[in-house]
């Protein structure tokens, strides 16, 4: 068996404990140090397949902004977790349903050699000036320019919906009035008492 294989099916154990241990952890900082052990596990697959750009843009962002801002947050609030926990017998069967459906169609897939598609099994190296990064950008803005796009737009519109739901506006905040301030004359700010 080739080294690769072997580190292969060492990083998707690796992924496929810590996704299990994030829906199973009992305490949500637990859960999210899961969860970045099982991008970290990601992105060396990405390395694999030789997504050198996805596989740093997965540690960068993924897991050094957005997991330490759950991390942060998840430790900030001191949630109460015993009311998320309740519901989870009542739908563990149908978790462990849609978990052996899915465990079997990828065990079907990587026995049956005729489900495998061609180009699949025809994967060559590529030569080390290969820059796939070039490649994707050049994909991204030329061939699938308009769905980027739309894609960020979306985004922008979700984040501006999520704000404007959220804010509740300012309680108790002192507001400026600038033409007021700039009516006010000597006599009605500075009064002189004598003595």
């Amino acid at each position: 068996m080739p080294v690769e294989k072997v580190i292969f099916y060492c990083f998707a154990a690796l992924m496929l404990f810590a996704a299990f241990m994030v829906i199973t952890s009992r305490h949500p900082v637990r859960a999210v140090l899961f969860l970045v052990l099982s991008f970290i596990s990601a992105s060396a697959l990405w390395l694999l397949l030789e997504a050198e750009f996805l596989a740093i843009i997965l540690v960068l962002v993924y897991v050094g902004a957005v997991m330490v801002l759950f991390l942060f947050v998840v430790m900030m609030l001191n949630m109460n977790t015993a009311p998320l926990k309740e519901g989870f017998s009542r739908y563990l069967p149908l978790g462990i349903l849609i978990g052996v459906l899915f465990a079997g169609q990828v065990i079907w897939l990587l026995l049956d050699n005729q489900a495998l598609l061609p180009e699949w099994r025809s994967l060559q190296r590529h030569a080390a000036d290969y820059n796939n990064t070039e490649i994707l950008g050049r994909a991204l803005y030329s061939d699938y320019l308009y769905p980027f796009e739309i894609a960020g737009v979306i985004l922008l519109v979700a984040i501006v919906a999520a704000i404007a739901l959220t804010f509740r506006g300012t309680k108790s905040s002192r507001k400026q009035n600038i033409s007021e301030q700039v009516k006010v004359t000597k006599a009605d700010r500075l009064r002189i008492i004598k003595d």
